[in-house]
């Protein structure tokens, strides 16, 4: 499960994330915004685990912005809220993007090693798309790639990319990560990268994007039964 945050005007009528993510950046809003997203998806982890039957597996990511991680409270803030949630650190997954290690690494570098530290897991998120090298692939040791939607798009189409596509899933597997393939909407793209060996898909496909209740009501559907005691 990924978290992510949306807005609506007064009217109900969306505002586009791009919209109000750019300017929560420019205005620095997004570090509180960033926080309550946090916390907020591991509360909600919880109640979730309990509504599937205490399944071990289900994990949540959260989307972490260069301001946040340029904060060296950020671990100390991470670890209050595992601790108050009780969630096992390894089940949060934080998405960076690849602009982000183009910035000043001494700081943000020593915040992604603690994080690491503690057992939250690390995922690049939007790959191919930025500025990553495989320098930074194995400084941080990222859990995950996530192969952005623009490759997934036209996949069953363009050999080329394809061939992006196997070449990323080659090095995800090649460096011991997972590859994630964004922005899936066709059986025909879901079956080409099963056929390159993706790990995971995402995307309308799967699901729309759901409220916390609609999730619930999903998981309440395919919990597993507890035994009793």
């Amino acid at each position: 499960l990924e978290a992510l945050a949306r807005w609506r005007r007064e009217n109900g009528e969306p505002v586009a994330p791009a919209d109000f993510i750019a300017l929560a950046e420019e205005t620095g809003i997004i570090v509180p915004l960033g926080s309550w997203v946090l916390r907020r998806a591991l509360e909600q982890l919880r109640e979730w685990r309990e509504a599937a039957g205490d399944r071990t597996d289900l994990m949540v990511s959260v989307n972490v912005s260069g301001r946040q991680l340029a904060r060296v409270d950020l671990v100390d803030e991470v670890k209050a809220a595992l601790a108050d949630t009780g969630i096992p650190p390894g089940l949060l997954k934080l998405e960076i993007t690849e602009t982000v290690l183009v910035d000043d690494l001494a700081p943000i570098g020593e915040v992604l090693r603690n994080l690491r530290r503690i057992g939250v897991g690390l995922w690049l998120d939007d790959f191919g798309t930025g500025y990553s090298s495989l320098s930074y692939l194995n400084r941080f040791r990222f859990e995950a790639l996530k192969i952005d939607r623009s490759f997934v798009a036209s996949i069953d189409e363009e050999p080329e990319r394809q061939a992006t596509v196997r070449a990323i899933v080659a090095l995800a597997r090649g460096l011991g990560m997972k590859s994630v393939a964004e922005g899936v909407e066709t059986d025909a793209q879901l079956r080409r990268l099963s056929a390159l060996r993706c790990d995971y898909a995402q995307g309308h496909l799967i699901s729309l994007p759901l409220g916390h209740q609609a999730v619930t009501q999903l998981l309440h559907r395919f919990a597993v039964p507890t035994t009793p005691r």
